[in-house]
């Protein structure tokens, strides 16, 4: 089970590695996800504030483990700054655009190369895994799952929801849902 964090008290800046903060006021939202959730045997989140604030909000009082390869990409030199003063890159294929680099910063596929060995690791440990972690991660579990990183980047994930991956035997995933929002 893979969460992405509520949304998150913004700035209309580029927020990546920004440890800024969640908002976790939509309780109806929160409520219907938690009830929309099978009981996980473990709980895994990025280290970021909103993700741990998005595990508190989902189960309170239950232990979590920060995992520091599920932070956000990393986006060098854009990070902070303006949404609305982001370089337009034009029209870049699937391959292309998952192997730019902002500035001093991370490409999508090195977000995957980063996140991948993470996320096999809670895989092969087996039983029901909750991840509380950030729209880049999720698309880089959805990478995995489809072998393929360009076509997780088409992929929008929204703040609280679910996207389910299930690990087969032999290293084989499967995607069982992406983007559930149950409010």
């Amino acid at each position: 089970m893979l969460i992405r964090h509520a949304p998150v008290q913004g700035d209309g800046r580029v927020y990546g590695r920004r440890d800024i903060p969640a908002d976790c006021s939509d309780t109806a939202a929160i409520a219907a996800l938690r009830a929309a959730l099978p009981a996980p045997d473990g709980i895994i989140h990025s280290p970021a504030l909103r993700c741990l604030q998005t595990v508190e909000a989902l189960w309170l009082g239950q232990a979590a483990m920060p995992e520091p390869a599920l932070w956000e990409q990393d986006f060098g030199a854009w990070e902070g700054m303006p949404l609305a003063d982001l370089p337009d890159l034009g029209p870049l294929a699937g391959d292309a655009l998952a192997a730019h680099r902002p500035p001093g910063g991370e490409s999508f596929s090195d977000l995957c190369d980063r996140v991948t060995p993470a996320l096999s690791a809670l895989a092969a440990r087996g039983g029901r895994v909750a991840v509380v972690a950030h729209a880049g991660t999720i698309r880089a579990a959805l990478a995995l799952a489809l072998g393929t990183v360009p076509a997780a980047l088409r992929f929008e994930i929204a703040p609280l929801s679910l996207t389910s991956i299930a690990a087969l035997p032999g290293g084989a995933y499967a995607v069982r849902g992406v983007n559930r929002c149950p409010s």
